[in-house]
């Protein structure tokens, strides 16, 4: 009983320790701007949602369109990324086409910092003109999920019984069909939880939203760093937008955690 009691202590300590920084964040958004500022710092106060609304109402702020830009790419490039993975992951596992080569050169891709990338992108984007659009960075989120993308759909479909396929080619049925009504349906689990976890990479990407976007296509990470003004920092409403842009990714993690883990090692073992 003892032994019980203490690793549920050293178990909730654990997980204090490492949200204490969420913990923190969200505290200084729910305290009014005299608690914040109040020294020594105050632990009992009357909650306030002033600051979300601040944040949600202010038409200056701008915030939910910047909501919507994150929703955009992150969303655009997740769906992006399992259009082109799947097709191409089918052809590798099953033709072996470009399985020795272009698998490993794209998971690699995985390990370069995506700093090495910043200028020719910046450079590329600014011929095409997707400086500062929607698309621009959801092609981004696409290439950044891409490769993890294909490597949960080459091991899904590398999991599927080749006799299913066979008795559908039996019946008359070509690749395409093949692929839409039996391939996709069965590693369906798979590609929700390729999605999530792509959804939640794109949604934090910040560096490229910082260089690619100015105004009109601002992600809600880039957008958390305005409330920093020549009078200082808004602590109070910087937290509450933080609690904002870090809900959805939050929610979707805790929700898909077990079907995550399931989908990352998918394939590992065979036998």
């Amino acid at each position: 009983m003892i032994g019980r009691l203490l690793r549920w202590l050293l178990f909730v300590l654990a997980v204090l320790l490492l949200n204490l920084p969420v913990i923190v964040t969200i505290l200084t958004a729910l305290k009014s701007d005299a608690d914040i500022n109040a020294s020594p710092p105050v632990w009992l106060f009357t909650p306030t949602l002033l600051h979300f609304r601040t944040v949600l109402g202010d038409p200056t702020l701008h915030f939910p369109r910047y909501l919507a830009n994150s929703t955009a790419l992150a969303g655009g490039g997740t769906l992006l990324a399992l259009l082109l993975a799947v097709p191409a992951a089918y052809g590798m596992v099953r033709s072996g086409a470009g399985a020795r080569i272009l698998l490993p050169l794209m998971a690699n891709l995985r390990a370069v910092p995506l700093v090495v990338f910043a200028i020719p992108f910046y450079l590329m984007y600014q011929v095409l003109g997707l400086l500062d659009t929607r698309t621009g960075l959801a092609l981004i989120a696409c290439i950044i999920n891409l490769p993890l993308s294909l490597l949960i759909a080459v091991n899904a479909i590398s999991d599927l019984p080749l006799e299913i396929e066979e008795a559908a080619r039996v019946d008359g049925a070509g690749t395409r069909m093949i692929l839409v009504r039996i391939v996709l349906p069965l590693i369906r689990p798979m590609l929700l939880s390729a999605g999530i976890l792509g959804f939640i990479t794109a949604w934090n990407e910040f560096l490229f939203g910082l260089i690619l976007s100015t105004r009109n296509a601002v992600p809600v990470t880039v957008a958390v760093t305005f409330f920093t003004t020549s009078f200082g920092v808004r602590w109070g409403d910087t937290a509450a937008a933080m609690v904002l842009s870090m809900a959805p990714p939050m929610v979707l993690g805790l929700v898909a955690a077990r079907g995550i883990g399931g989908a990352l090692t998918a394939g590992a073992i065979k036998g």
